[in-house]
């Protein structure tokens, strides 16, 4: 394992104060709170690789070096210049570039997981976030609008204002925006790599669903603070409780997943009761 102490050291020198500007900056901002959190996945997913990667031959890829290059000059970029895209985006290509060198496609298969989850954290740019988040902000204010009306609520909207009883609510980006849909997304794939389905119809099924039932995650989480607002007043809505809704968002989430993975399980065990019959 001595080999992997200077490479260790390396990442540890270049990234930490990468990780330490964001935890001052943007991740002390709600829309990209996840950030350390899949940092933390992304590297307990490493380390537990380690063992497995370390027993592979050695077969170093050519493309290994060429990469190494390419995450430096990007890492050089984006922190010359305050680009987080090239910055924190550049991690993935040096660590997939040293695991090529080292080991080679096969520790980089070994390491896929991780590696992609790392994607999440990468910052977008503000103008594709900007243009993608207002029409999923307007759905979702749609979507709550209509619900609550339905079940006799006193509200209307104007864009993405909702207004039930004496109370505005705007619809923010933190609570139906892009990065929040992109965190619900790696939870998604997080849930699908621990549960390791055999199943391909479920695995591929599950992936698919996972943004619909994003979208309903946020819909929820709309309705929960328009619901506590009107019900508590504007200063529960704003307070402790507006946080508390974005806990509320990931849980619901997660149990819409493992609902639908049950009923995807049991359609799949039904399909299969009833073809061994029909083979019988």
């Amino acid at each position: 394992m001595a080999e992997w102490f200077p490479i260790l050291i390396g990442l540890i020198a270049l990234y930490v104060p990468t990780w330490v500007d964001l935890s001052r900056t943007i991740w002390a901002a709600e829309a990209q709170a996840h950030g350390p959190i899949i940092l933390g996945v992304a590297l307990w997913f490493l380390w537990k690789q380690g063992p497995v990667i370390h027993e592979l031959a050695a077969q170093p890829a050519k493309t290994g070096w060429p990469l190494f290059v390419l995450g430096l000059l990007l890492y050089v970029i984006g922190r010359s210049q305050d680009i987080l895209l090239f910055e924190v985006g550049s991690q993935i290509f040096v660590i997939i570039s040293l695991l090529l060198i080292l080991r080679g496609w096969a520790a980089a298969r070994a390491a896929w997981f991780p590696l992609f989850f790392l994607l999440f954290m990468i910052p977008l740019p503000g103008t594709f976030v900007d243009a993608l988040t207002l029409p999923m902000k307007m759905a979702v204010s749609y979507v709550a609008e209509n619900v609550l009306y339905w079940v006799g609520y006193p509200i209307s909207r104007t864009g993405v204002i909702l207004q039930i009883g004496q109370y505005k609510l705007l619809v923010a980006d933190a609570c139906a925006g892009l990065q929040t849909l992109f965190t619900l997304e790696a939870l998604g794939l997080l849930y699908l790599n621990v549960v390791r389905h055999d199943s391909l119809f479920r695995n591929v099924t599950l992936a698919i669903l996972i943004i619909p039932i994003s979208f309903i995650a946020n819909v929820i989480r709309v309705m929960a603070l328009t619901l506590i607002t009107y019900h508590f007043g504007d200063a529960a809505g704003q307070g402790f409780l507006h946080g508390f809704a974005g806990l509320v968002l990931f849980i619901t989430a997660l149990l819409i997943i493992i609902g639908v993975d049950s009923l995807l399980q049991f359609a799949e065990r039904r399909w299969k009761s009833a073809t061994a019959r029909g083979a019988a």
